[in-house]
């Protein structure tokens, strides 16, 4: 069983396209749609601009491509594509299982029985088949039937350098869907929540609990042999046995979570903070200790790295934007735009390259983005427009894109499909004082990508 490991597929390394430029034209300036909309900017805002043409990787616009500014929520965009391909596209999964001590397995009698979670934010307490009632289920349905103690595996993630997020609601290894809306406020009280939802399910499906004392299970540790010597004193090669009461526990139980693109839509299309900083952190696991936050963005910027990712002045300090000490720039988003259009990961059942599966909307990532026009005025961002619902509503385009939004920010990046049939990837940063009026600077945004579709 799977003992809480992020099992994912392989990850298909992306075609390389180089973003290329004629050089008879390196020093055009922007398109008269381009400047036109730009005209509209409030003094002393600074912009960015990058498009590029996905058919055949030429750069159509730039403005300042490779300056970091302060991204905002567009942020989310890089956090989603990194879980996303961290787990192997759309046919990945995450797991969380019951496990027991290795010296009593397929005893009906344990002494401990432990949870074990991937950290992901989609485990539900008694919905479905990735939930704590299929777990308890399953655990009866293998012959367990008295357990001492339950304990959760909450160590592996180190809650000190997760203190100070702004969403206000601590990291914790395991957590539950049903949360969302109403957090725990300390890992402890995550912990008696989850421990006391187990219990109900475990003895419903028939298991007795002895006892409602909830613990935290320690860090696992690598077994460590003694070392051998022959009469002589030469040393020996390690034991190739482990002792049976050294051995990692075992699972009585497995579940798998839904694709992680259905987390992934209700983070982008709501930008969902606490969501986007719960992915952030299934990011952070590490083997035998606890996982940091650090851990989890360098992870990340090795996720990006390898979709050929140009990072030169970005700074990525958490999964939502919140802070505005991240930097980003349009370059850096258009590549990573361009890496998820080359290797689509289909959603089950479709086939084809990046241009067919696109237009089939079939690639994953592009049907997470909010899609522009969409008209529902739902509060909480919650339709498939997102917050691109009241957006270029009336154009007949065709934008899937992510906003951000931050006193003085607004970015905007995403695909679009211009006249020519051919999908645009396009990233714009836009930052000035925190009273620049960002209403103003949405409408810049939009007359943008409009003149962008028209254009080219």
């Amino acid at each position: 069983m799977g003992l809480g490991v992020l099992a994912a597929a392989q990850v298909p390394s992306p075609a390389t396209l180089t973003l290329h430029r004629d050089p008879a034209n390196a020093d055009l300036a922007p398109s008269a749609g381009v400047r036109t909309a730009l005209c509209g900017l409030p003094r002393g805002t600074r912009t960015g601009l990058l498009v590029v043409d996905l058919t055949d990787g030429q750069v159509l616009e730039d403005l300042a491509p490779d300056t970091p500014l302060i991204p905002a929520s567009v942020t989310k965009l890089v956090t989603a594509a990194s879980v996303l391909t961290d787990r192997g596209g759309a046919a990945g999964w995450w797991s969380t299982d019951l496990t027991v001590p290795a010296v009593q397995v397929g005893r009906a009698q344990v002494t401990t029985l432990t949870l074990r979670g991937s950290g992901d934010p989609t485990l539900e307490a008694t919905r479905g088949a990735y939930s704590l009632r299929a777990l308890a289920v399953q655990a009866y349905g293998r012959g367990l039937r008295d357990v001492d103690h339950v304990r959760i595996a909450d160590q592996t993630l180190g809650q000190q350098t997760w203190a100070g997020e702004p969403i206000g609601a601590p990291m914790t290894s395991l957590r539950l869907a049903g949360w969302h809306d109403r957090p725990p406020a300390t890992a402890a009280q995550a912990r008696e929540r989850l421990g006391a939802a187990l219990i109900v399910e475990l003895r419903q499906a028939g298991i007795r609990v002895a006892s409602d004392r909830v613990e935290s299970a320690p860090t696992p540790r690598p077994y460590a042999p003694p070392i051998r010597k022959d009469a002589q004193g030469h040393v020996l090669p390690p034991a190739v046995l482990v002792p049976v009461a050294q051995r990692p526990e075992q699972g009585v139980a497995s579940v798998r979570s839904a694709s992680p693109t259905v987390v992934l839509a209700a983070t982008l299309r709501a930008s969902d903070n606490l969501r986007a900083e719960e992915l952030l952190a299934t990011l952070a696991r590490r083997f035998a200790a606890p996982g940091r936050r650090e851990d989890a963005l360098s992870r990340e910027r090795a996720v990006l790295r390898r979709l050929h990712v140009d990072l030169s002045g970005v700074i990525l300090n958490d999964g939502s934007g919140l802070d505005r000490r991240n930097r980003l720039t349009p370059r850096a988003l258009v590549e990573v735009l361009r890496a998820l259009y080359d290797v689509p990961y289909p959603t089950p059942g479709a086939a084809g390259l990046p241009p067919a599966l696109y237009r089939a909307r079939h690639n994953s990532f592009a049907e997470l983005l909010p899609q522009a026009g969409t008209g529902e005025s739902v509060p909480l961002h919650d339709g498939r427009g997102g917050t691109m619902a009241l957006r270029l509503r009336g154009s007949g385009l065709d934008v899937r894109a992510k906003t951000g939004t931050l006193p003085g920010v607004s970015a905007l990046a995403g695909y679009v499909t211009a006249r020519s049939g051919h999908v645009l990837a396009f990233a714009v940063i836009m930052n000035g004082p925190e009273t620049t009026p960002i209403l103003t600077l949405r409408a810049v945004q939009d007359d943008l990508v409009a003149a962008l579709a028209r254009t080219h």
